[in-house]
């Protein structure tokens, strides 16, 4: 099947001047086309699976579906090689755009930049194979080369923007108190269960973890790149089975890339036995590289409402303990930009920067002891940045040319600042707050938002006006919309 007619002459051209800029993403296209304009690698080579839902989806665009334990009786691969993801495979080879693939599609048909599609399909983890898959076919089972796997939602923590699926602590508040007064049910245990999205207790039998350790043996020997996510990782006994078995094992891929996720407010024993297996790890070069991600979205008290378990300079103190004694890895802060993280985003960005500066080294991975991934929170959307009074936009401007302020070539000095990709991703953030917003929509945003940081203050014992300031006339006014 040929590609969809590119809409006019203009947007044709820039096609044209980013495929010769961009040569290797160019013959990558051309190369999934050749078989059919809805080709991704990704359907095969990626994956994440949440264990403790039973759900996976390959690429993080799609939703996720659930896992049929009818084949993985017979088959552990299912956790990855589902009917449902198959039968998306035989599209693709049929030259045909699987429906769920669409945020691919429309960037494909609206502007002249790669799709994730490309990006993705071009990646040391998923290049390699495309002769493979295409002679391969559709049926057969194939075992992904970047897995990201969730075992449990055990957690300490209780963050505002997230909720009873992904955190124990969360959902052991919303049974306790029910749901809080806003128009969604994010946190709804009731209708999340109806919906079945409510995960098996880390305490009970898990046919899905079981599936998973049946699996792993065959897994391990094809592996690229392995994250754990959450909940918190390191509360969870499979995290610590699958560092023991990575010593015990070494990977014939000399490429193997080993990210973990962490709130770093677990207990310190918890911080010290990760940091002796880090090294274990490293110093034996079990691995090619190992990333730890971490979280925060702001400084400070402010950081600590909205990650409820957070004491701050308890986390700062681990961080700069995990950099000093595990000199090989790199710490990537995943930072879900919210309307709470405005005021006080520059401390971070600056307190980074010291990391940066103080531990980098050309014996790192990138040079960069540490790399600010920052992405706009979508859901709930009483909490994105677009519900906020649209005259803090420019303080988001303000934090986006202080990272560039901070920034430095390549390989110029012993660390790196700023790279522009970490400040490309704050600017869009700036893109996205000044995106027009349907009013009445914005009305009930701001609605939730006020109620639902007075059940938090009235749940947790916490004091929105007396932690932000800055919005105190903000929700107030919240609190009295009317709808």
């Amino acid at each position: 099947m040929n590609a969809p007619k590119v809409k006019n002459l203009n947007l044709a051209k820039e096609k044209a001047k980013i495929l010769l800029g961009n040569h290797d993403y160019g013959l990558t296209k051309a190369k999934l086309d050749s078989i059919g304009c809805g080709m991704c690698l990704a359907k095969w080579t990626q994956t994440t699976i949440h264990l403790q839902m039973g759900q996976t989806h390959s690429c993080h665009h799609p939703s996720t579906h659930k896992i049929p334990l009818s084949e993985l009786k017979r088959n552990p691969s299912a956790l990855h090689n589902t009917r449902f993801k198959k039968q998306k495979r035989k599209e693709m080879l049929e030259g045909k755009r699987p429906e769920e693939c669409n945020y691919c599609w429309n960037v494909e048909d609206n502007s002249p930049q790669f799709s994730d599609r490309v990006f993705k399909s071009n990646q040391s983890w998923s290049k390699p194979h495309f002769d493979t898959i295409k002679e391969l076919g559709w049926r057969e089972d194939f075992n992904p080369t970047y897995v990201e796997v969730a075992f449990s939602n055990q957690c300490n923590f209780a963050c505002s923007y997230c909720g009873p699926s992904f955190s124990s602590k969360w959902a052991a508040e919303a049974k306790k108190f029910g749901p809080y007064p806003t128009q969604d049910n994010f946190n709804d245990v009731k209708a999340l269960q109806a919906d079945g999205k409510m995960p098996i207790h880390h305490t009970e039998h898990n046919p899905y973890v079981e599936a998973f350790w049946k699996w792993w043996p065959d897994l391990y020997q094809d592996l690229h790149t392995f994250r754990i996510t959450g909940g918190e990782p390191l509360m969870s006994k499979d995290t610590w089975k699958v560092l023991d078995y990575i010593i015990e094992h070494p990977n014939p891929n000399k490429e193997l890339s080993i990210a973990i996720n962490s709130n770093l407010g677990i207990p310190d024993k918890l911080v010290d036995r990760f940091i002796e297996k880090i090294q274990r790890i490293c110093d034996e070069d079990r691995v090619k590289e190992f990333i730890v991600f971490t979280s925060v979205d702001t400084w400070g008290d402010q950081a600590e409402y909205i990650r409820d378990g957070l004491v701050f300079n308890k986390f700062w103190d681990n961080v700069n303990k995990v950099l000093e004694k595990c000199p090989r890895i790199n710490l990537t802060f995943m930072s879900t930009y919210n309307g709470l993280s405005i005021p006080n985003y520059h401390k971070l960005i600056n307190g980074i920067y010291q990391l940066k500066e103080e531990y980098g080294s050309t014996d790192r991975y990138w040079n960069s002891a540490a790399f600010l991934d920052s992405s706009y929170l979508r859901f709930p959307t009483h909490q994105t940045v677009q519900v906020m009074p649209q005259e803090w936009s420019s303080k988001i401007y303000e934090d986006a040319q202080l990272a560039d302020f901070l920034s430095v070539p390549l390989f110029d000095h012993k660390y790196v600042g700023y790279s522009d990709i970490e400040i490309q991703k704050i600017k869009r953030i700036y893109d996205w707050m000044k995106a027009p917003v349907d009013e009445q929509r914005l009305k009930t945003q701001r609605r939730n938002f006020g109620y639902f940081f007075r059940a938090h203050d009235e749940r947790r014992g916490t004091d929105f006006c007396k932690t932000f300031p800055e919005f105190e006339k903000f929700y107030h006014e919240c609190l009295n919309i009317k709808l």
